[in-house]
């Protein structure tokens, strides 16, 4: 009698499924079954800062003056965003191994906030390349025609690399290019830095202002070429959307995740017997946020210090 009543605790208990033989082989096949999913996550993301790292440091200039063109201040926000909300996810963990539903609730909550504030800023931020004309697929940008009978226009400028925010209004001044783009095109118009960069590289050709890769890319018949410099740019805005969509698209699953967490926590699921699904989702929480703290320096911070120059 007492194997029988034993057996049958043993199906009964809290979470536990029923092609496995105990929670502790529940809970190592789960997180071996994570760890798996986020070292071929990781290899996935390699792949494309691998990627970065190449391009950039074939042309570093073109590179920088997109990185210019980001909004650094929003992304230090999001990136403070993130951070906290690893804090409030890593407390959901403690107060599920407490059983406090309560606490639970509010902290699941707050991760959700904050991811959503992410996904806010970044959406602005993803309107802002729309509206200056930097989405590197042709079509996609903002179309604004030119006034008929006229060469002006009364809408917004395209700014230039005075130290401008790229989220600030551009304001019209001598010698800026008006933001005319019938066809949604890309749209590059900041050619100062660079081209007082090759000014000075020919003045020195002892200097090594360029790479050697840069020498060959940015010119034509010996001249620098606005065009070919365009297009190492647009490459740069490639790699941007491609990098931070697809970490949006992950906090976009982070948050279906939290919604699941949020339902099975009202119903007071979780407990100090059964909490690894709050712990794996934890840990994919966590990988997002470690992505993004790679992204931020290298897509928002490295070849700043060039506005200086």
């Amino acid at each position: 009698m007492s194997t029988h009543a034993d057996t049958h605790e043993h199906h009964h208990e809290p979470g536990l499924q029923h092609q496995f033989e105990d929670m502790k082989q529940q809970e190592e096949s789960v997180s071996i079954g994570m760890w798996m999913f986020l070292v071929q996550e990781i290899m996935f993301f390699g792949g494309l800062f691998t990627a970065y790292l190449v391009f950039r440091s074939k042309y570093p200039m073109a590179f920088a003056a997109g990185s210019n063109h980001l909004d650094v201040v929003m992304g230090f926000v999001n990136t403070l965003v993130l951070i906290v909300s690893s804090l409030t996810m890593a407390l959901t963990v403690y107060y599920a191994q407490k059983g406090n539903r309560n606490m639970q609730v509010i902290l699941i909550l707050l991760t959700m906030f904050f991811g959503t504030v992410f996904l806010g800023i970044k959406a602005v931020e993803y309107t802002d390349k729309y509206n200056h004309g930097v989405v590197p697929v042709t079509g996609l940008n903002r179309v604004v025609k030119a006034p008929s009978g006229s060469g002006e226009s009364n809408l917004e400028f395209e700014q230039t690399y005075a130290g401008l925010s790229s989220s600030e209004p551009a304001k019209p001044a001598s010698g800026e290019h008006e933001y005319v783009n019938p066809k949604g095109e890309f749209q590059w118009h900041e050619f100062e830095l660079i081209e007082h960069t090759v000014k000075e590289q020919e003045e020195n050709p002892s200097a090594h202002l360029l790479t050697d890769n840069e020498k060959i890319a940015y010119f034509s018949n010996d001249k620098f070429d606005q065009n070919k410099f365009r297009d190492k740019v647009r490459i740069f805005f490639f790699i941007y959307f491609v990098m931070t969509g697809l970490h949006a698209l992950h906090m976009i699953v982070g948050l279906g995740l939290m919604t699941w967490l949020l339902w099975k926590a009202w119903k007071n699921t979780f407990s100090a017997e059964y909490y690894m699904p709050v712990e794996m989702s934890g840990l994919y929480w966590h990988f997002v946020d470690i992505v993004w703290i790679f992204l931020f320096p290298l897509l928002y911070l490295l070849g700043r210090h060039f506005i200086h120059s």
